[in-house]
């Protein structure tokens, strides 16, 4: 299965959105598409035995759209000066065209020649004129109703077509009737409404794509964060090249006050660095000799040289960029109860306008009149605001967590995360730093401290487990070197095994001593470890204990206050960890989490994640996203705290780039105000259409209440701007 994201030109509402997704979805070799409203694009999965990208664009032109081509990144377009004066010279003819039409009726000056009354046969003709120039202005309106007209996925541009294309008709029947003497004709025209429809359906377009943009700004920030040029250093000299000239390996430059160009490891040299734009902490890091730097963090203070690790597409930008497409063009649950609305919104609304135009005229209505309604139901239940509720929201959502250091994968988490009410915690590196010393050393071998840390250490540098730093650690502060190891093997939830010497070492915690039924006589000493907090590393040679290590961690400044505001808010909150229970009990007293499971396999921990379930709790698993990988993906919402550089090997719905807790408040918080700006953003479109296309099909006409086509346009744009402008709200609101 492959994947692919192409842009999609000629959307307009969700009808477009919904109707293109079902029909590629119908076609042989398509396992899956997703088409997204507002980030103009489809996501497919496909099988590339069957399919390629040129016979997936021509399914894409056959469903009445125009594909154009791979979407590289999110582009926030600025429109250009031809089509904004072109929109100022067509607001002057639709003034002129206004005048010309409407001036009699409110007793305005209108010149002699243009006069329906004394020049009815140039009056007709320049209100023809002007009507042709915008039908050539909403050509790609008209012609996109057409298509989907035809294809049989009708959208918000074929109502209008509809309404546009019948007024026209109608007022070309009345201009030959005016020609042949019939001057009465003059007052029941509807020139002047097909123009003015487009002119309002161009203006609400023109407002949704300014709006559309604003919502992207944040991920389009993250686009523009790398700088364009880099410095290398070549043969001992310094030289200026492009990001594309760089190449894996390559030995780079950063001064401070520079940006760094890819994702690196400093090699020489120590600088603070700004990377809120990936975190969402303002706080520079210092960053020393071996710690990785990301492209387009800020260098304030020092010069580095780093190597390029990860380049192009492989950044943790274009990472970041990628993640936040596909999240985007995922669906929220809510979201598909409005695609499915949507599906058969606009067929529903030609057979209501076709009925009302029939009992119209059974009632004895004019034909003038007749049409008039037909249209304005047509116009006026443009589903526009219907398709911009949901997916609006959810784009400036993923926008609001990428400023707070929130990765979201899926938008169908920014719904789920308002429902949790169980959220289990990981201690290692989640509720704790992860950065752990050596605190006590239980030594039973022949071996002094040094060698036995020597070793130890050794071993753990191959494992990525959070407690093999402090050994690290030890061995670079005291400058010790490290010893040749072989046949190295972790055991997930018990140790590692390896070889110095040709003899074997076994390192792990309690579960691997039952393991290998290792006789275990210090149970004096490991309780005292325990009591004093720390976790236990056995160090077992020919299934004989050699040493007990205890490492120490440090509880996250702001674990407890987190913890007591998820309380407060009816979360439970549970820790769910690897280490032994005197330890975990320590932790959980000091932070306020009574809840406490222990000495747990990461099987097990998946078990209990399962049980939860099985109770009907809505669960959040925090974990390092390592170990904890299994319990994450079977977690509603599976969210690893981590550093920005391990997100593309992460497997987690939500990846908190921050690495602090105060994220899941934040995540929680958006949630709670996405969801909720949703149902504000639905309840305000279905109660326009269900007040408006009643009175569009005259209920209130006896208490002398009627609109037409032209009112019925404006009326759509203005729907489309509360939306808009509710949607926007988000911001403010997750401040």
């Amino acid at each position: 299965m492959k994947k692919i994201i192409l842009i999609v030109d000629g959307m307009t509402c969700s009808a477009c959105s919904n109707g293109l997704e079902k029909y590629l979805n119908k076609q042989n070799g398509i396992i899956n598409a997703n088409v997204n409203l507002v980030m103009a694009n489809v996501t497919v999965d496909y099988d590339e035995n069957i399919l390629n990208q040129e016979k997936i664009e021509k399914y894409i032109k056959q469903a009445g759209f125009k594909s154009g081509g791979i979407f590289k990144n999110i582009k926030v377009e600025n429109k250009n000066k031809h089509e904004k004066n072109l929109f100022i010279v067509f607001s002057l003819l639709a003034i002129i065209l206004m005048y010309i039409s409407m001036g009699h009726m409110l007793n305005l000056p209108v010149p002699t020649i243009i006069n329906l009354h004394d020049n009815p046969i140039i009056y007709t003709s320049s209100l023809l004129f002007f009507t042709i120039l915008f039908l050539i202005y909403g050509y790609d309106i008209l012609k996109n109703g057409y298509k989907n007209l035809i294809h049989r996925i009708p959208n918000m541009d074929t109502l209008v077509s509809l309404g546009v294309i019948s007024s026209f008709v109608y007022s070309l029947y009345g201009m030959l009737k005016i020609l042949n003497g019939e001057y009465t004709y003059t007052m029941n025209l509807y020139f002047e409404s097909s123009a003015i429809v487009i002119y309002f359906v161009k203006l609400g377009r023109y407002l949704d794509n300014i709006n559309k943009d604003k919502t992207k700004e944040a991920i389009q920030k993250l686009v523009e964060i790398t700088p364009n040029q880099a410095t290398i250093e070549k043969n001992g000299k310094e030289l200026k090249i492009t990001l594309d000239e760089i190449k894996k390996g390559n030995i780079l430059i950063s001064k401070p006050g520079e940006k760094i160009a890819v994702d690196g490891e400093i090699i020489e040299g120590k600088a603070h660095f700004d990377e809120s734009f990936i975190t969402g902490e303002s706080k520079p890091i210092i960053k020393d000799k071996g710690d990785k730097v990301v492209a387009g963090s800020l260098n304030y203070d020092g010069f580095i040289k780093y190597k390029a690790e990860k380049i192009g597409k492989e950044s943790t930008v274009s990472e970041i960029v990628r993640l936040v497409i596909e999240a985007s063009n995922t669906k929220a649950p809510i979201a598909k109860v409005a695609d499915r609305i949507s599906e058969y919104f606009v067929p529903v609304i030609i057979i209501i306008s076709i009925i009302t135009f029939i009992v119209y005229l059974l009632l004895g209505y004019d034909l003038a009149t007749s049409l008039s309604t037909f249209v304005t139901i047509l116009v006026v239940a443009c589903p526009c605001s219907l398709g911009l509720a949901t997916p609006l929201a959810i784009v400036v959502s993923e926008g609001i967590c990428i400023k707070n250091g929130i990765l979201v994968k899926k938008s169908e988490i920014l719904e789920t995360a308002a429902k949790v009410n169980t959220i289990v915690f990981d201690k290692t590196g989640t509720l704790t730093y992860g950065r752990l010393k050596i605190s006590k050393i239980y030594n039973y071998s022949n071996l002094d401290n040094k060698k036995l840390l020597q070793l130890a250490g050794s071993i753990e540098n191959k494992s990525t487990h959070p407690i093999s730093k402090a050994f690290i650690d030890y061995l670079e502060e005291n400058k010790i070197d490290k010893l040749e190891t072989s046949n190295f093997k972790n055991i997930p939830g018990y140790g590692i095994i390896a070889y110095i010497n040709n003899e074997k070492y076994i390192l792990g915690n309690q579960k691997i001593v039952e393991k290998y039924s290792i006789s275990n006589d210090h149970l004096k000493d490991e309780k005292e470890l325990s009591l004093d907090g720390s976790s236990i590393i056995y160090i077992i040679k020919n299934n004989i204990i050699i040493a007990l290590i205890g490492v120490n961690d440090v509880i996250k400044e702001n674990s407890k206050e987190i913890i007591n505001q998820l309380n407060k808010e009816d979360i439970e909150t549970i820790m769910l960890t690897g280490d032994n229970k005197e330890t975990a009990l320590k932790v959980g007293k000091e932070i306020g989490i009574t809840n406490i499971i222990s000495n747990v396999l990461p099987k097990e921990k998946t078990e209990v994640i399962k049980s939860l379930k099985k109770q009907n709790k809505i669960v959040m698993m925090c974990g390092d996203g390592i170990n904890d990988s299994p319990a994450l993906a079977h977690s509603d919402i599976g969210v690893s705290v981590k550093s920005g550089t391990d997100i593309a090997m992460d497997s987690s719905d939500v990846i908190l780039i921050k690495n602090d807790l105060d994220s899941i408040l934040k995540l929680i918080k958006i949630s709670k105000n996405t969801i909720k700006n949703i149902k504000q953003n639905l309840f305000w479109a279905f109660f326009y259409n269900i007040l408006m296309i009643p009175i569009a099909m005259g209920i209130l006409r006896p208490f002398g209440i009627v609109i037409n086509p032209m009112i019925a346009s404006l009326a759509m744009v203005l729907s489309s701007l509360t939306v808009i402008l509710n949607t926007l709200r988000l911001k403010k609101e997750n401040n």
